[in-house]
């Protein structure tokens, strides 16, 4: 398999995952995928090779004291870049599934936080962590907010 195709599959890998997040998100289907870890699998495996595949001595002395010279030398490379990408596409579907996660938990909307999170991965925590402060601070109950708290209190207590 070419750097190429391992790119290509690994952009659609994580588009059902974000679909379904988005679009489908009380479906039990999606509730059931996203609470696994599997989805992270496959790109943390295609993520090893090309890691494991692009680190020349070369790369590793110059990633091992960064500086932004060297690593704009390190993405030039095709497989560097490809790893650097899939790196991304990991992180981020990581951060969506977070945000998701809360989402359900907390019962805020996070739909724009998700499809920020997206094309823009920081951003869509941004917008997720803005919205739960606006959405605490004027929207959500007592009841929520008292669930919640007594959540923590019993997690913290039990550790």
């Amino acid at each position: 398999m070419t750097i190429t195709q391992l790119f290509n599959i690994a952009n659609l890998f994580v588009l059902p995952f974000w679909v379904l997040m988005i679009f489908l998100p009380k479906w039990k289907v999606t509730q059931r995928v996203m609470a696994s870890y599997i989805p992270f699998v496959p790109l943390a495996g295609a993520y090893l090779y090309l890691f494991i595949s692009s680190i020349t001595p070369e790369n590793a002395q110059a990633l091992s004291n960064p500086q932004l010279a060297d690593i704009a030398r390190f993405f030039a490379d095709e497989k560097a870049a490809a790893t650097g990408w899939i790196h991304f596409l990991v992180m981020d579907l990581f951060v969506g599934r977070y945000i998701y996660l809360q989402g359900q938990k907390t019962g805020i909307w996070t739909i724009h936080s998700l499809a920020l999170c997206l094309f823009a991965g920081p951003l869509g925590l941004l917008s997720h962590i803005l919205t739960y402060w606006i959405a605490k601070k004027f929207f959500l109950d007592s009841e929520t907010e008292t669930t919640e708290v007594g959540e923590k209190t019993a997690s913290s207590s039990s550790t």
